[in-house]
């Protein structure tokens, strides 16, 4: 278990490079400036208004739509405008928290981005990057809900694509329920326990938020003041929720085990959870690995049980994160026995399971009808890491049910060797593929009496699917990884 865990055990939560730090500033009464008169400056003008700010304009002459935001009585429903007409000078950026330009001439923005940085005020000129210590993002507001979308400055069209796909997803509600988190928020505290219990409140409070599209009525708060009062006197009793990871590919995580993921306190991993699905946990979880991976060193089922058990009792919310589905050879049933037994809570989310992502990647119909009447799924070895000893050759070697062999690496010669002797034609279409869905995902198409030998060039350092059925024979015609010139060729 030691070995184990200093391989990825409590390590910091994994963040990519950031072209730049994401910041909301608040600029409720502090004095900016906007130096010129165009379309332009009079956008940054309504944005920084909006957040409250005094927004002191610089610019001789005004266009149409400045002159009419401006003309509004000088007056935001949040900040004000002050229009100065004449040019912006050195001495006007002294005290200022934000300075904003729109400047024709390279000289003169040069001039600005000096005079601000000399100032030390933060300094933006629009339209010209090399002048900018900070940029504006693409906004979706939902205030005091505010998502701001940056590209850096490679593609503002891309940043306003990714805007409207948000647009659709976040209600026009959700701005009511945030104003009334925002009013709860200090009555919740003085109630609740920071920890399991506040995050449980909030969790039921995301859930009715997003339960349907009107915003909250006015008896809601008081519905959830005696929610909290319940939770506040109910006994800390944490819970163990089973989450399928899927096959590796993080976007083919589902919005449930997402959510699971970002509630955990505690999260058991397995070894082949690849490391873009764990980018999407909650930051504060505690992270471990708990191994389970064939032919490899792994944590024994009776520590996984106890640890679970452990942490639930302690009232954390414990995630145990299983490559593929939990409920297809993933030993979950042990495990919902056990912490039943100890009677701690525990749900199931499903994850999509490395034979349906097989079958999408080769855009194979696992029960066409045409080819098959079924499909099954059988393990390719046994706890003793060798095939079972149970299974019914004769019934695996019907033509007529697809069959996917899971966890078979070291096994796939023998399986060829068993299933023609209980009479499957040599020539029955077989599929390997090896990382399904992950980068260095392989694949090889042919034939049963020739699975063998290309097991053996595909190698077994990664989880191995073998699908063997009619279904195939659309591998055979159309994939590149076929035979080349007498030789077994594996496509990577």
């Amino acid at each position: 278990m030691d070995v184990l865990q200093q391989q990825r055990n409590d390590a910091p939560a994994r963040l990519a490079p950031l072209a730049k730090l994401p910041v909301f500033w608040g600029l409720e009464g502090k004095r900016v400036i906007v130096a010129g008169g165009s379309d332009a400056a009079a956008w940054k003008a309504e944005l920084l208004a909006a957040c409250g700010a005094e927004v002191h304009v610089y610019a001789e002459d005004l266009t149409e739509t400045f002159g009419q935001l401006v003309g509004r009585g000088s007056e935001h429903p949040q900040g004000r405008f002050v229009h100065h007409p004449r040019m912006w000078s050195a001495e006007v950026l002294n005290g200022a928290t934000l300075a904003v330009a729109d400047c024709e001439e390279e000289a003169e923005a040069e001039a600005f981005f000096h005079a601000a940085l000399r100032a030390g005020v933060p300094v933006n000129v629009i339209d010209k990057p090399a002048f900018c210590q900070f940029q504006f993002g693409s906004i979706v507001n939902r205030s005091p809900v505010v998502v701001s979308i940056s590209t850096d400055g490679a593609a503002p069209i891309l940043a306003q694509a990714i805007r409207r796909r948000i647009e659709t997803l976040l209600p026009q509600s959700l701005k009511g329920w945030a104003e009334l988190a925002q009013s709860m928020r200090e009555k919740i505290n003085a109630r609740l326990a920071p920890g399991q219990q506040r995050r449980a409140f909030w969790e039921r409070f995301v859930d009715r938020a997003f339960a349907g599209s009107n915003t909250p009525e006015e008896a809601v708060g008081g519905a959830l003041l005696r929610e909290a009062e319940r939770l506040s006197e109910a006994p800390a009793i944490g819970r163990v929720t089973l989450v399928g990871a899927g096959p590796g590919d993080a976007e083919l995580l589902t919005l449930k085990a997402m959510r699971a993921l970002q509630a955990a306190d505690v999260i058991l991993f397995d070894d082949l959870v690849s490391d873009d699905v764990l980018e999407l946990a909650r930051r504060e979880a505690k992270r471990m690995l708990v191994g389970k991976r064939g032919g490899r060193e792994s944590c024994k089922q009776e520590d996984i049980n106890a640890m679970m058990i452990k942490f639930a009792k302690a009232g954390k919310r414990v995630v145990r994160l299983k490559s593929g589905d939990p409920m297809i050879f993933g030993r979950a049933g042990e495990e919902i026995a056990c912490l039943e037994q100890e009677g701690i809570p525990v749900d199931v989310v499903p994850g999509i399971t490395s034979a349906s992502a097989m079958a999408s990647r080769l855009g194979v119909s696992l029960t066409h009808r045409d080819h098959a009447q079924g499909v099954r799924f059988v393990t390719g070895h046994s706890r003793k890491g060798i095939l079972p000893d149970n299974l019914d050759w004769r019934a695996l070697a019907d033509s007529s049910t697809t069959t996917i062999y899971y966890m078979s690496g070291r096994t796939a010669g023998e399986i060829a060797a068993r299933l023609m002797a209980a009479g499957m034609n040599s020539t029955m279409p077989v599929v390997i593929v090896s990382a399904v869905s992950r980068p260095n995902e392989r694949r090889w198409s042919g034939s049963l009496s020739d699975m063998p030998a290309a097991m053996a060039e595909i190698g077994i350092d990664e989880p191995v699917l073998i699908g063997i059925g009619d279904v195939f024979r659309k591998a055979l015609r159309t994939a590149d990884v076929n035979r080349l010139d007498g030789r077994m060729a594996v496509r990577a």
